[in-house]
């Protein structure tokens, strides 16, 4: 691997943080997040589908619990893949590679007769979901400029309720509508995914990634890019740098940057250099340097993992179990789902002002309260606030931990480091849609959500073994 020039980097970096959010950042936004949601629709709606099934198919709640957890199998396995493959062949392509699979796997599971080739296919659609969130939200982070990179990275996140609400949608107007109204959802989610894989193809390669590994003309054209494109919004930004020409493909080294980026301080921190790491990438993340955010990190994937799925997953199943007919527990669920928006809304703007961790910290005490009331009331007006409020906190959570999990390591390990703490998360979400039954059977809806609540509350701490890299240069360990 080529060694990237230390100017190079440094100068990268500091023109793409200098800039303002551009017409060029709202596409790379726009197209992340349309398969975002895509993400969260199809795991939104295997949850109206597995209640549907349960009535149609005589599903048993374990067999029920093995649909969502395969899935979940898949998304384990592709996260931790995919941030490897991400850092070693760039994360556009694996973009396209992740929604191409999921495309794919979705649309042929409409046809499916039986409870077995859908769980093949569950699997299948699962390794293309799992390496689209970690690779997602590092590109994102690494374009953003480092003033509102937080913010920029929890309205990437808040696609997913974009994506929960359409679920929703579907699983109450279409799911209950005709004995193939599941096969229908399943439709709908796969032909949007071929309108996200055009998109995908058309963003740009991660200039700090291409600098990493040598490609530094190509790396500066990108920049320049974006440096030419119409500012959006200027606000907490310092003024952008004049573009800069393109180096012929030839050029060894960059020319020296402009403007913002040509002023740049002292203080300004050294980049990284992208030495071969002994070991493997994996090993570095359990080096003396990051070992304990690695631990932190996984703790606090592992832990919001467990307790959002086993509670969203079974929400609507639970509901009807409670004596509400199955449409109107698609109903209160689509309520309970509107609070998400909010939720991101709030997060967005905290996380630049109270930090990353004082941020995520904050929201994942209130999803622990929140879904101990969920779980001992009983009236609908209760049901549907404690809900809400869950929805509010723990959608918020998310929100501020994707901001943060990029940014605790550098660029030759981000990919990696933020692909293998949500694969260790999507082993929580295989283990709690099968043990929820086994709670609910012991002790009913308010046990299982105080389970649940313990988790949110160990996540909480945890946040507080993490760095926080808010507004600093991602290059800076």
């Amino acid at each position: 691997m080529n060694e990237t020039p230390a100017g190079a980097q440094r100068t990268i970096s500091q023109r793409l943080d200098a800039l303002p959010f551009t017409r060029s950042h709202g596409r790379v936004l726009t197209g992340s997040g349309i398969g975002w949601a895509l993400d969260a629709m199809d795991v939104g709606l295997i949850s109206f589908i597995i209640a549907a099934l349960s009535a149609q198919w005589g599903l048993t709640k374990g067999e029920g619990g093995l649909i969502a957890s395969i899935g979940f199998a898949g998304m384990a396995i592709g996260a931790s893949l995919g941030g490897l493959l991400a850092d070693r062949i760039g994360r556009r392509q694996v973009f396209a590679l992740t929604l191409l699979v999921y495309g794919v796997a979705t649309g042929a599971s409409a046809l499916v007769g039986g409870i077995g080739l859908l769980l093949v296919l569950r699997f299948f659609v699962g390794l293309g979901l799992g390496a689209e969130l970690p690779v997602a939200s590092t590109y994102v982070s690494e374009l953003a400029p480092a003033r509102i990179r937080g913010r920029i990275i929890v309205i990437l996140e808040a696609f997913w309720a974009v994506g929960w609400t359409a679920a929703a949608l579907i699983g109450y107007f279409v799911v209950p509508g005709s004995e193939n109204g599941w096969r229908w959802a399943f439709a709908l989610g796969a032909i949007p995914a071929v309108y996200a894989l055009i998109v995908r193809w058309g963003l740009p390669e991660s200039p700090r990634w291409l600098a990493g590994r040598g490609r530094v003309a190509e790396a500066e054209r990108v920049v320049a890019d974006f440096e030419r494109s119409p500012a959006l919004w200027r606000r907490g930004s310092a003024p952008a740098p004049a573009p800069a020409p393109a180096p012929a493909q030839s050029a060894p080294a960059v020319a020296p940057a402009t403007g913002a980026a040509a002023s740049a301080t002292p203080e300004t921190p050294a980049p990284e250099r992208l030495e071969p790491v002994r070991g493997g990438r994996l090993a570095a993340l359990w080096s003396a340097e990051f070992r304990g955010r690695t631990l932190s990190i996984w703790v606090v994937w592992f832990c919001v993992n467990f307790a959002y799925y086993g509670a969203f997953i079974w929400i609507p199943s639970i509901l009807v179990d409670a004596g509400f007919s199955l449409v109107r527990s698609f109903a209160f669920t689509l309520i309970i789902t509107l609070a998400q928006l909010p939720g991101y809304a709030v997060a967005a703007w905290l996380i630049e002002v109270w930090g990353r961790r004082l941020t995520l910290s904050v929201f994942l005490l209130g999803s622990a309260v929140s879904a101990i009331l969920f779980g001992t009331v009983h009236a609908e007006g209760a049901i549907i606030a404690s809900g809400m409020a869950l929805s509010f906190f723990n959608l918020g959570a998310w929100g501020a931990l994707y901001a943060v999990t990029p940014e605790i390591y550098p660029t030759s390990l981000r990919a990696t480091g933020a692909g293998w703490a949500a694969g260790v998360g999507r082993i929580a979400s295989i283990v709690a849609p099968l043990l929820v039954p086994v709670l609910l059977l012991a002790g009913g809806s308010g046990l299982t959500f105080t389970v649940f609540a313990v988790f949110f509350l160990a996540a909480a701490g945890a946040t507080w073994g993490l760095v926080d890299r808010g507004g600093k240069a991602l290059d800076d360990r």
